[in-house]
């Protein structure tokens, strides 16, 4: 009996630190019942400061989640995000921009979402503008949710346009060119028609895309800028600068574009939905009622008058261990009532097609400019190389534009350049054919 007892009262203790060392690696690597779970999300400029106030509303359905925001300023969250995976320390959910969808797809980053869509009863494709749905789509997997969207119109002077006899901007690009033309017959000395900063490269790519284009050719591996379509309107970009028509300067070289715009030194110009609130605060008073919004005219008037989709989506990042309460928080922020306050607080524009029956967006016909395009907006090409493309068709236009080198030598130039940085692209693509067996 003397030998047992010692040893029962061993064998209680060991059982005893044995469970206590189980639930603490259980508690390790899950959260007890009942403890609350905390998510990361990271979010960029001043969507991260408001998203705070509508997490409240989800955190107080959810009393067993608290989302934790991040606030990243725009210029450092892309380096951020990739230092982030590469480390092993991403978020569980963050907002990206959605040309940022392809790079993160392929460092498989991200969590396809095909299959939380399909047993949400909040978030269904059809609900949001196709073509924003479409930049989340990679290679038919869907990896985002879009949380708001962005396009580019034209902005103008709508007295000066009637003055020139037009009282609505034309929806094909010649009869709008007769129209610029009248506009600038009765412009002052030294002033223009239409803004086209000459350090961007949206415009131009626009115009390429309205005109058919795909910008990429043999499944994204090659350039297509010297093919007809992008000639074309690359022909009809350079000509409203050779015709005195655009000026061949670029954003810094404008003083004061709100100034420049309302004295007439020109009076179109191509931008996003940030530019209402600018255009109503900074114009004078006087001027509110002589400019308006039109969708963008197309190559012929019964065309494509396509402009880009743009915005941000909502991603799960894979290495998340708490995706199912990260996904509450993606259709929590997806719904139409949510995406109505969003806009309320910050101006960003639903990507819910429900949320644009509001009143405080159906009732400004200079925001529902907005609404009718981004029925028709499209891509850019959805490959981690496009930002680094991007920038060459800018040097390249800018090149053309100021008269260095003749439109279809930069063109040519543009698609050597891009050929180049698709050269690993083009050496996988085909090395997967290989192993395939196709040719």
């Amino acid at each position: 009996m003397r030998c047992t007892a010692p040893f029962a009262r061993g064998a209680g203790a060991f059982a005893a630190l044995f469970g206590l060392a189980c639930a603490f690696a259980a508690g390790c690597g899950n959260a007890p019942a009942g403890a609350r779970v905390s998510i990361r999300l990271w979010a960029m400029g001043r969507e991260g400061e408001v998203v705070q106030e509508l997490l409240r509303g989800f955190e107080a359905e959810n009393p067993g989640i608290q989302v934790r925001v991040q606030q990243i300023p725009w210029s450092a969250a892309h380096e951020k995000l990739l230092t982030a995976h590469v480390g092993r320390a991403s978020p569980d959910l963050a907002q990206l921009g959605n040309t940022w969808i392809a790079e993160f797809s392929a460092l498989q980053a991200l969590e396809p979402l095909g299959p939380w869509i399909e047993r949400s009863s909040t978030i269904d494709s059809s609900s949001f503008f196709s073509g924003i749905w479409d930049t989340n789509v990679i290679e038919g997997t869907v990896y985002g949710v879009p949380w708001y969207v962005d396009t580019r119109v034209l902005f103008y002077r709508s007295d000066l346009l009637e003055r020139a006899g037009y009282d609505s901007i034309p929806a094909g690009w010649g009869v709008w060119r007769d129209a610029m033309k009248a506009v600038k017959a009765g412009a002052g000395p030294g002033d223009f028609v239409f803004f086209l900063p000459v350090n961007e490269w949206t415009h131009v790519v626009i115009f390429g895309l309205q005109a058919g284009s795909r910008l990429l050719r043999d499944d994204d591996t090659r350039g297509d800028f010297s093919g007809p379509e992008f000639r074309r309107a690359f022909a009809f970009y350079i000509d409203l600068f050779r015709d005195g028509l655009a000026p061949p300067v670029a954003n810094t070289e404008i003083s004061n574009l709100y100034q420049e715009f309302a004295r007439g030194y020109f009076s179109m110009y191509i931008s996003g939905p940030w530019n209402l609130g600018e255009f109503a605060r900074r114009l004078p008073p006087e001027m509110q009622s002589a400019w308006a919004t039109a969708p963008l005219p197309g190559p012929d008037e019964d065309g494509r008058r396509v402009s880009v989709a743009g915005g941000s989506s909502l991603v799960l990042f894979r290495s998340s261990r708490h995706k199912d309460e990260a996904w509450r928080v993606i259709e929590y922020l997806s719904r139409p009532e949510q995406q109505i306050a969003f806009y309320r607080l910050c101006g960003d524009l639903p990507a819910r097609e429900e949320a644009w029956q509001d009143s405080a967006l159906a009732a400004d016909p200079k925001m529902g400019t907005f609404g009718e395009q981004l029925e028709r907006v499209v891509s850019t090409p959805k490959i981690p190389e496009w930002e680094q493309i991007a920038i060459r068709v800018q040097e390249c236009a800018e090149q053309a534009v100021r008269g260095a080198v003749e439109p279809d030598s930069a063109l040519a130039a543009l698609d050597r350049d891009v050929d180049r940085i698709l050269e690993k692209r083009r050496w996988l693509v085909e090395h997967g054919r290989a192993a395939r067996g196709r040719p």
